[in-house]
């Protein structure tokens, strides 16, 4: 199995070093000529490439398990994430997810990466604020 995922990532470790190749070749290709219209070309270029590899990567991982959670406006969980900052929100239930930071990953639905997020927090009242101050 490890073999299989592994072979199954070197294609995308190809793609990455294409990627790679053709963006160095056009950076020289912008300094040598300033052309702001093939710069933008060369550029969307270069997101698509990445885009696709991105892509494939996440193809390649499903096939052995391996999947991305995004956990935005789901109640927090520690079993699935990690909350590292708290927002001021009374918008939503104190306790929900508000941002995500880094996406959780399971492997055959169990965690194995919590989410780093951002979770939200009532927010007090300004009457009481200013009897208190």
């Amino acid at each position: 199995m490890v073999q299989n995922f592994a072979k199954s990532l070197l294609d995308v470790a190809d793609n990455l070093g294409r990627a790679s190749s053709v963006a160095k070749e056009s950076f020289s290709k912008i300094d040598a000529c300033n052309d702001a219209t093939g710069s933008a070309a060369l550029l969307k270029s270069l997101l698509e490439g990445v885009e696709m590899t991105e892509k494939q990567l996440g193809e390649v991982l499903k096939k052995f398990g391996l999947e991305k959670f995004d956990p935005t406006n789901e109640p927090f969980d520690p079993h699935r994430h990690n909350a590292v900052f708290q927002v001021p929100d009374n918008s939503k239930p104190p306790g929900t997810v508000a941002h995500v930071l880094k996406s959780g990953y399971t492997l055959y639905e169990r965690v194995i990466r919590p989410a780093e997020v951002g979770v939200t927090q009532a927010v007090e009242d300004n009457a009481a604020e200013k009897k208190e101050a």
